[in-house]
């Protein structure tokens, strides 16, 4: 009778070890597919519309590397309800 359990004990560790890859493997495939059709899908969007969203090559005319963020002063009416 002992090794009944001792079977069913083996058993049971191996099919929750074999989850345990399952799971791992399932899991890994679907983030992938994730990443790779929303970051897909976004790059390839953002190049259709023209969109960069880093400045990979500034222009050698610039003096400096720093971008203007065009901040002026606005009428006070606009800083009370800003969203």
């Amino acid at each position: 009778m002992n090794w009944l359990v001792g079977f069913f004990k083996g058993f049971r560790e191996g099919m929750g070890d074999f989850s345990l890859n399952v799971s791992a493997v399932v899991n890994a495939a679907l983030l992938s597919v994730v990443y790779a059709v929303g970051v897909g899908l976004t790059s390839a969007f953002a190049r259709l519309v023209g969109k960069r969203f880093l400045e990979l090559k500034p222009s050698r005319e610039a003096d400096t590397y720093w971008s203007d963020l065009n901040l002026g002063k606005r009428p006070v009416d606009e800083y009370y309800r800003q969203f």
